[in-house]
């Protein structure tokens, strides 16, 4: 999904102010939270910046609209995601959540269409759904793997699934190995 901005590649610049106003550069506009949830929406690319210090701000701009759309009832994150999420913060794995949850959300979008049209048309015999669910396997997988006490009921997977969820813990158990031995 490419990115579009205000005018040949730019980004648009969005002020924020000490009174909380945000002030959009590319429109010469005070916009609100919601004007650039829908912002996002549409991958207009911007970078939020305090007027007073020029400090890059835009994550926390971001996870403020997440926190706004979750508190108005449009909740998508289920509080174990978000325990889990809250849990890995000082954790050896904690460097390597950013790439895996960005490499995660890359792998759905790529796929999204497609598990769209399989859940349509019945995941039975479909191979679309095939890769759906090998998909959610494997997202599964690096989760229990990441998050320790998440472990699913391994009796209802297909055995081929089983041999390469194990393989997958198996790295990742040799990945926390490593980085635990350099924590020390």
């Amino acid at each position: 999904m490419a990115k579009r901005s205000a005018q040949d590649g730019d980004t648009i610049i969005i002020k924020k102010y000490a009174n909380r106003r945000l002030y959009n550069t590319g429109s010469s506009s005070y916009i609100t939270l919601d004007d650039l949830a829908k912002m996002t929406r549409d991958n207009v690319d911007f970078k939020v910046v305090d007027a007073k210090s020029g400090d890059d701000i835009t994550h926390s701009i971001l996870t403020q609209i997440i926190m706004e759309e979750e508190a108005s009832g449009k909740q998508m994150l289920p509080v174990s995601f978000l325990r889990d999420l809250i849990a890995m913060y000082g954790n050896s794995m904690q460097a390597m959540m950013p790439s895996y949850l960005e490499a995660s959300m890359a792998n759905f979008r790529k796929n999204q269409a497609k598990i769209q049209e399989a859940f349509q048309n019945g995941l039975s015999g479909n191979p679309i759904a095939k890769i759906a669910e090998t998909n959610l396997a494997v997202m599964k997988a690096m989760g229990e793997a990441l998050l320790p006490g998440t472990k699913a009921d391994a009796a209802k997977q297909p055995p081929e699934e089983k041999s390469e969820i194990e393989a997958l813990r198996k790295q990742m158990a040799a990945m926390q190995k490593k980085l635990d031995e350099l924590d020390k």
